[in-house]
C-alpha cells in the first residue's frame, strides 16, 4: 500500500472493514521513506485507531469532519463554497479522472480528499506531487485547524503537506486557525440552521454543488480503473 493510499484510507470515514486490515495498515505506516519521527507518529496513530472501538472511531470522525464546514474534506468547498463555479470545477475533475482511465465507483463528489488521494496513489509520482502542491494550502489549513482542535488527524494532513513539498506560510495558517470562530459547536450549528434560507427556482443552488453527508452510505469511496 502506497503512502498516499494509506493516508486516504486513514482520513476517510472508518468503515468496519478497516479493522480487518490492521497488519496491512501498520506495514504501510512503517514506510522507511518517512522521517523516523513522522514514521513513529504515524504507526502510533494507526495503532491507536485499531485499538479504538469502531463506533467510537466513527463518532470521532463525524465530530471532526461532519460538523461545520471548516474541516470539510470536500476540497472545492474551501475554494468555491456552494457556487456554480464549484460544479464546473467538479466536472473538470471528473474528466481528468476519465482521461486517465478511471471512473468513480461509488456515489461521492470527486473533490472528496480521500478519493483524490486514492486516484493520485495510482498516478506517476511527478503528477501526484503536482496535484498535492496545488491543494497544499487547503490541506495545510485543514492541518492547522485540526491541530488547533487537538485532533490526532492533524498528523495526516501535515504528512501530506510534506509529501507535496508545498511552499506557504504554515505559521500564518496556524494563526488564522487560532483566530477563527469555531463552527462545530452546538451553538454555531444552530445558527447555521436558523440563517439558512430555503430557496427555490433559479435562485436555488445547483444540485451538483450541494455537499452530501460525508459519511459514505454503504462503502468507502473508491475509484476503479477502466480496463481497455
Amino acid at each position: 500500500m502506497s503512502m498516499l493510499k494509506l493516508l486516504g484510507v486513514l482520513i476517510d470515514y472508518p468503515q468496519d472493514e478497516l479493522w480487518q486490515h490492521g497488519d496491512e495498515l501498520l506495514e504501510a505506516a512503517a514506510d522507511p521513506a518517512l522521517p523516523a519521527k513522522r514514521r513513529d507518529a504515524l504507526i502510533h496513530f494507526v495503532r491507536e485507531l485499531l485499538a479504538t472501538d469502531p463506533l467510537d472511531a466513527q463518532d470521532r470522525w463525524l465530530s471532526t469532519f461532519d460538523r461545520g464546514r471548516a474541516m470539510s474534506l470536500l476540497l472545492f468547498e474551501h475554494i468555491h463554497g456552494e457556487s456554480r463555479d464549484r460544479g464546473q470545477a467538479m466536472v473538470d475533475l471528473v474528466e481528468a479522472y476519465r482521461k486517465n482511465g478511471f471512473e468513480l465507483a461509488a456515489k461521492e463528489l470527486p473533490d472528496y480528499l480521500p478519493l483524490l488521494l486514492e486516484y493520485l496513489a495510482q498516478r506517476p509520482h511527478a503528477e501526484a506531487r503536482d496535484w498535492l502542491h496545488h491543494v497544499g494550502p487547503i490541506v495545510g489549513l485543514l492541518g492547522a485547524r485540526a491541530a488547533e482542535r487537538t485532533s490526532p488527524y492533524a498528523l495526516l494532513f501535515e504528512i501530506l503537506v510534506e509529501l507535496a513539498d508545498a511552499k506557504f506560510d504554515s505559521g500564518a495558517l496556524r494563526r488564522r486557525a487560532q483566530e477563527e470562530a469555531r463552527d462545530d459547536t452546538a451553538q454555531a450549528m444552530d445558527r447555521v440552521w436558523e440563517e439558512e434560507a430555503v430557496r427555490f427556482g433559479p435562485e436555488a443552488p445547483a444540485d451538483d454543488c450541494a455537499p452530501p453527508t460525508r459519511m459514505p452510505p454503504a462503502s468507502t469511496a473508491t475509484i476503479r480503473q477502466v480496463q481497455p
